[in-house]
């Protein structure tokens, strides 16, 4: 499966919309009958299209007020030293994502947290004290524009 046609797309795009859809319900939005509607989902899964199926949980609900950008600058940016690094990033749930980025820095972290004293501490006592870290720029979410997880999937439209 190298291209996708107008149904894997539609199919992606309801998806991503609402990953809870019945096959029935699914195969009936995108035109098609259940088996083959099936087995497109199983062919976009094994093919790497998609990835998994989550839960979106309202992080304010569950007491995670604080959403930090953390720029965090490594000491050296070289092989073993940055691999330790990135290990050490993987493991913190804190931090739901993290990217290398161009410009000054080394990686762009989004960090959760209860309120500004426990991120505060979390910044302080974890961070900061990740194996190579030289320097933290922290910028915090005033509110939520758009948050959203879908891709867009138009330029894939022949």
């Amino acid at each position: 499966m190298e291209t996708l046609d107008k149904f894997d797309l539609a199919i992606l795009q309801e998806l991503q919309t609402d990953g809870r859809l019945s096959n029935a319900e699914l195969a009936n939005r995108v035109g098609l009958s259940a088996a083959p509607c099936w087995r497109r989902v199983r062919a976009l899964e094994e093919n790497g299209f998609i990835k998994g199926y989550r839960a979106e949980i309202d992080r304010h609900k569950i007491g995670l007020g604080v959403l930090a950008f953390v720029r965090l600058d490594a000491d050296r940016n070289t092989g073993d030293v940055l691999t330790k690094l990135e290990e050490a990033l993987r493991t913190i749930p804190e931090v739901v994502s993290c990217h290398y980025i161009s410009g000054t820095g080394t990686f762009e972290l989004q960090v959760v947290s209860q309120d500004l004293n426990s991120f505060s501490q979390f910044a302080r006592e974890v961070l900061i004290n990740l194996p190579n870290v030289k320097d933290l720029h922290t910028s915090f979410s005033l509110g939520e524009v758009k948050a959203s997880s879908a891709l867009p999937l138009g330029h894939l439209r022949g």
